[in-house]
């Protein structure tokens, strides 16, 4: 039998400030954005950067402790899973997203005053909170 592997791991800064929902059971889930940025010289000496998007989504315990600590700018590691979902809005027209599911989370970098606290790991390795409930996502 084969075998698969769907491992994601990212440095990058939040675009903005988590949000978190709540399920209708009550399970709770935070999404951000992150931004990584890469630098290279083209032939001729000119220098390019790039910057890439990706959505974050976190559950559970994770979910709560994203929400409270990270703020918009700061500089987070994001170690998960890619998943790809569809949807259909209310007009009826389908949509495709494809999200990195968060199973663990690393401040890195100034967390804002508290110096104290950098460097601070996050890993929700409960299997049941990192699976997500195909019918209760919020959104």
């Amino acid at each position: 039998m084969s075998r698969g592997l769907n491992k994601v791991m990212l440095i990058g800064h939040l675009g903005r400030d988590p949000e978190m929902r709540y399920t209708p059971s009550g399970r709770p889930v935070t999404s951000f954005s992150i931004a990584t940025n890469r630098s290279w010289n083209t032939s001729d000496g000119e220098r390019h950067t790039d910057t890439d998007w990706f959505n974050i989504v976190t559950w559970g315990n994770l979910a709560e402790i994203c929400n409270q600590h990270l703020k918009k700018g700061q500089q987070v590691y994001i170690e998960g899973r890619l998943q790809t979902r569809q949807w259909d809005d209310k007009e009826g027209n389908k949509h495709t997203t494809t999200e990195v599911v968060a199973s663990e989370m690393l401040i890195l970098g100034d967390r804002r005053g508290t110096s104290s606290d950098q460097g601070e790991d996050v890993s929700e390795r409960d299997e049941f909170d990192n699976r997500a409930n195909e019918d209760e996502f919020p959104f």
